[in-house]
């Protein structure tokens, strides 16, 4: 039976304790108990450290002998007197001292756990996650999730200290398009009506912006059923924000106080402001990306016109037919680069959507060209020294339409450049972009899409362009960045009733749609709205860059996995035939 608590309370956690010869009562589990016959040391862990608990001859010898059950995870409160440890530990800070234990309480024995509760655990990630709330007790995992908890506070301290209202926004909502599926929730009181679960605030922020509310902000949880990866899971959380009668400039400022605000906060480091700041054009063309990584160099450079009339025929005929030939070098890369890696690169450009990937290797005093036969005299010589390349390096080329190389010189560069290990750690690189289209074309459907959510604004020099030439319309949209990771998207918002009707028209739908979807928000512009803007910043992206956590499941306390179930408790789960009858479902299955 279990040891009560009566008679002790807690005077301090077990990383802070100090003070010799004061009398101190700590609680937390043990990490590890040494019998040596006539001692004993346990290691107590808390949330902020570990403390080392002393028994020896002088003991009570109930108290010592009770010393002795202890295993690792038992959960103990202890009393005692602290004093000066003979050997000290200089990698935890209460290393020098120890507490000489007075009265000892076994408040829960623990069976062994699956696997040990240590900073460094080598178990793979499927036990741990079935076991989550183990895997929680483990030090790197605590410092993640208390990181994420001061950078939610910093949030919330700065935007109440520059006037804005935390107000909260419905989890259950009509189901309106946003980019991603919707998951959907069954009414019973409605049946065969279905709730959604937000992608976004984004339209009830806008609603408050029309209801006066003139600087919102919500630390919203957001819900989208789409495939998973290392940044991403299915429900998340934004600090979300909107502001009234303000410009781009405005919002973008508010979020670069917020910024340095938080590093400042959180990791003592210094963001130097403004940000810099780059066209989304310029991105695509510098880095194949909407979020260029900047901590590294390898950019990409146009080989069109030094190969425009080469011997090669993949290069001209992709010139001829409308296309680009775009290249990165890779410096003092040969080494790595093998024949047989490069092979392992051309299946990967392959993968995504890229004809063949040519290369130039050189090693010895001649370069080695997997197009050299092709090429006239000089020819190679030029395309070297429009490439920037020198003896050692790697110069990888890519020909095909525009989109497609610019996009792929981006993912090959970002593979290559973690192969080479040339990728900075501890910088921390924002970036804005900006102009971003305001549609892109659909080749499966052969239409013209909204980029952005379609209550995005154009920027006033390309309203002329809306019905003519839809390519030439940009918005006033804007993305920030951190180290390759988008952490944010906004926008300023379409605020004229008419304008937002021809920019629903302008993406094919009906009035019939239009009413049907967005209806509510539409009647609401004839009520006056002022102009208004935001942006949502991802908590948990930003709480994974700051930590140097490879993944979200890192930063999450009890995550989802790739197919989007939860491996602790199970979910998503089958229920059961009668909770199905009472909602009108009932679950048809199909053969694959």
């Amino acid at each position: 039976m279990a040891d009560n608590m009566k008679g002790l309370k807690r005077t301090h956690y077990c990383g802070e304790v100090d003070g010799i010869g004061s009398e101190v009562t700590v609680g937390g589990y043990v990490q590890k108990a040494r019998d040596l016959g006539n001692l004993i040391f346990i290691d107590l862990r808390d949330r902020t450290g570990i403390v080392q608990l002393a028994f020896d001859d002088s003991t009570d010898r109930e108290i010592f002998e009770k010393a002795s059950l202890c295993r690792s995870e038992f959960v103990l409160m202890a009393k005692g007197t602290v004093r000066e440890r003979e050997s000290k530990n200089a990698e935890i800070k209460t290393g020098n001292i120890e507490i000489f234990v007075t009265d000892l309480r076994i408040l829960a024995k623990a069976q062994t756990p699956p696997f040990e509760i240590v900073d460094n655990s080598n178990t793979n990630e499927e036990l741990r996650l079935k076991y989550r709330y183990l895997d929680l007790r483990r030090r790197p995992l605590q410092q993640n999730i208390i990181m994420r908890s001061k950078i939610a506070k910093t949030a919330r301290d700065y935007f109440y200290e520059n006037g804005f209202i935390e107000i909260e926004t419905p989890m259950m909502i009509k189901s309106t398009p946003e980019g991603a599926r919707d998951y959907l929730v069954p009414s019973r009181v409605h049946p065969g009506s279905f709730y959604a679960l937000p992608q976004s605030p984004q339209i009830y922020k806008q609603l408050l912006m029309i209801a006066g509310y003139d600087r919102y902000i919500q630390l919203a949880r957001c819900f989208r059923d789409e495939d998973l990866r290392a940044d991403r899971q299915p429900e998340f959380t934004q600090i979300d924000l909107e502001m009234s009668f303000v410009d781009t400039e405005d919002i973008m400022q508010m979020a670069e106080g917020f910024v340095r605000r938080l590093f400042k906060d959180v990791l003592d480091k210094d963001i130097p402001t403004p940000l810099p700041r780059m066209t989304y054009t310029e991105a695509m063309e510098r880095y194949g990306s909407d979020k260029p990584d900047t901590r590294f160099g390898m950019e990409i450079t146009d080989l069109t016109d030094t190969v425009k009339n080469c011997g090669f025929g993949v290069f001209t005929s992709a010139i001829e037919n409308g296309g680009t030939v775009r290249c990165i070098t890779a410096k003092n890369a040969a080494g790595t680069f093998t024949r047989k890696e490069i092979d392992k690169l051309t299946e990967y450009v392959k993968g995504i959507g890229v004809k063949g990937l040519a290369y130039i290797r050189w090693v010895d005093d001649a370069p080695n060209c997997s197009f050299g036969k092709f090429l006239g005299e000089g020819e190679l010589e030029a395309i070297l020294s429009k490439a920037g390349a020198e003896k050692g390096d790697v110069v990888f080329i890519i020909a095909d339409k525009k989109n497609t190389v610019l996009s792929s010189l981006g993912a090959l560069r970002l593979k290559t450049a973690k192969q080479l290990d040339i990728i900075p750690e501890g910088m921390f690189n924002f970036l804005w972009i900006t102009e971003f289209p305001f549609f892109e074309w659909n080749e499966e459907t052969k239409h013209w899409d909204a980029m952005h959510h379609p209550f995005t604004m154009p920027m006033d020099e390309c309203l002329q362009y809306l019905d003519t030439a839809p390519e030439k319309v940009f918005a006033k949209a804007y993305d920030l960045v951190l180290n390759g990771t988008e952490l944010s998207s906004g926008s300023i918002r379409i605020t004229d009733y008419e304008l937002q009707q021809k920019m629903f028209e302008s993406l094919g739908l009906t009035d019939e749609e239009i009413q049907a979807k967005f209806g509510f928000l539409v009647d609401a512009y004839k009520y006056g709205a002022a102009p208004h803007g935001g942006m949502g910043i991802g908590l948990d992206r930003l709480a994974m860059i700051m930590c140097g956590a490879d993944s979200l499941r890192d930063v999450t306390a009890f995550p989802k996995v790739q197919n989007a179930s939860e491996l602790m408790s199970d979910c998503p789960a089958k229920v059961d035939d009668e909770s199905l009858d009472i909602l009108g479902i009932k679950v048809v299955k199909t053969e694959e």
